[in-house]
């Protein structure tokens, strides 16, 4: 597998100018991944639709420039966009919450999204504890507020929020069930536990508890049960790879990788411990 363990440098606000984020941002074939959840998002920046009986979901929103992206993608998948009820998103940096705004302007769904991610959503990424000014999107605030272990339900649809800080405040990862034929799954939407180059998570004065955040993570994503793996980039679950499985029609949905969820959490925490162990520089 291979995790991006760094993040680009953009060189303008509200938009992804730098080559790297352009290249996470290239236009892919929208596709069901499994059950009720279709995949409508970028090359490695994801999106997600989930179809319900009372309408759709959207969790993240991408950069500025994937809003646009998303709402072509749900419709060539056969769905209306205005049939969007609820706007849902991992975490406030601009390649998650860049298009938020627009898909709200232009949908009028409902909005949630952790209370500790409210103040950055607010700020459109100023003031980032990691970032400061540099990764800036679109102004956004919630029409609901969430706490960990809190449900959104559409129809016959629930997701629960699990609260998993350390890469933001309040990073936000979501789990879900589908049933896929005779079959019931457990889904895990990973936010995010990668430690960005560039990230002090050890004498940040503006994140003082960051260590204790990311161990409190680590914790809640070895609890969650786990059947399909998925999250907010596409790369920490090998999407190219798994969708080229799934075209040629295999026995097993290759989405369903338990196995690959568990590699991911351990591939963190050992990035963790690198970055938490390394001795302090000198002054």
């Amino acid at each position: 597998m291979r995790w991006i363990l760094a993040f680009a440098i953009a060189t303008s606000a509200c938009a992804q100018s730098d080559p790297v984020s352009r290249s996470w941002n290239q236009p892919v074939e929208p596709f069901k991944i499994i059950g009720n959840i279709y995949y409508v998002g970028a090359s490695d920046i994801a999106s997600y639709l989930i179809v319900t009986s009372q309408g759709l979901i959207i969790l993240d929103g991408g950069f500025v420039e994937t809003a646009p992206m998303i709402r072509s993608n749900i419709a060539e998948l056969g769905f209306d966009f205005s049939d969007v009820k609820i706007l849902l998103n991992s975490h406030a940096h601009y390649d998650h919450a860049g298009g938020l705004a627009e898909l709200k302007r232009r949908t009028h769904a409902t909005f949630y999204a952790s209370a500790p991610e409210i103040p950055l959503l607010a700020r459109g990424g100023h003031d980032d504890p990691q970032f400061g000014d540099r990764f800036l999107f679109p102004p956004i605030e919630p029409d609901r507020i969430l706490h960990d272990g809190d449900r959104v339900t559409l129809g016959d649809t629930t997701l629960v929020a699990h609260v998993t800080p350390g890469h933001t405040r309040g990073c936000t990862t979501w789990t879900t069930t589908v049933r896929d034929g005779s079959a019931s799954y457990n889904v895990v939407f990973v936010c995010s536990a990668t430690i960005p180059a560039g990230y002090d998570i050890v004498t940040n004065p503006k994140y003082p508890n960051a260590m204790a955040d990311y161990r409190r993570t680590f914790a809640t994503l070895r609890s969650l049960p786990c059947d399909v793996f998925l999250g907010s980039h596409a790369n920490f679950f090998d999407m190219k790879e798994k969708r080229l499985m799934l075209a040629n029609g295999p026995a097993v949905n290759p989405f369903i990788d338990p196995k690959g969820y568990k590699a991911y959490i351990e591939a963190m925490e050992k990035r963790f411990t690198e970055v938490t162990s390394r001795p302090a520089r000198a002054e």
